[in-house]
């Protein structure tokens, strides 16, 4: 299983990380922004899903995005670090095997639980896309307040 696995998993990663929308700056935006393709919650979900941050980048929340996508390739490296570190122990006779073992799980759920943490954070924000910016929620004695202002004819 060594090098022949590890290296079609890194060719993998590999693919999967250069797939991403083109990096446009705003000077560059041709179409006005209103009118720009715009990006539906089950699409900014799916994309998320195949690539934590896509959907975030999709709709416009760039910042959010590389967050996700720095926590992949975390969780990514560690995963295979600590496999790498399963199989020296493995093949040494070391101590310890089955924790290397559990470390290895407990990376893969995080790996995976990122896809689904994206999924999920890109759905609810196209979602809230176009929420009211001005919306101000307010804490008063009895209660809570919310107000937005409406358009004057």
């Amino acid at each position: 299983m060594g090098g022949r696995t590890d290296g079609r998993m890194a060719l993998l990663v590999s693919l999967c990380l250069s797939v991403h929308p083109p990096i446009r700056l705003s000077a560059q935006t041709v179409t006005p922004p209103d009118t720009a393709r715009h990006v539906g919650p089950v699409g900014a979900l799916w994309r998320s899903m195949v690539l934590p941050g896509w959907g975030q980048a999709a709709t416009g929340r760039h910042v959010t995005g590389a967050v996700f996508v720095v926590w992949e390739g975390t969780t990514m490296y560690m995963a295979l670090k600590a496999r790498q570190e399963a199989h020296y122990f493995e093949a040494a006779g070391l101590p310890n095997q089955q924790a290397k073992r559990q470390e290895v799980q407990d990376w893969m759920v995080l790996w995976g639980f990122n896809h689904l943490f994206s999924g999920a954070e890109a759905y609810v924000a196209a979602h809230l896309r176009d929420f009211p910016p001005d919306l101000k929620v307010r804490a008063f004695p009895g209660g809570v307040g919310v107000s937005f202002p409406l358009p004057h004819p």
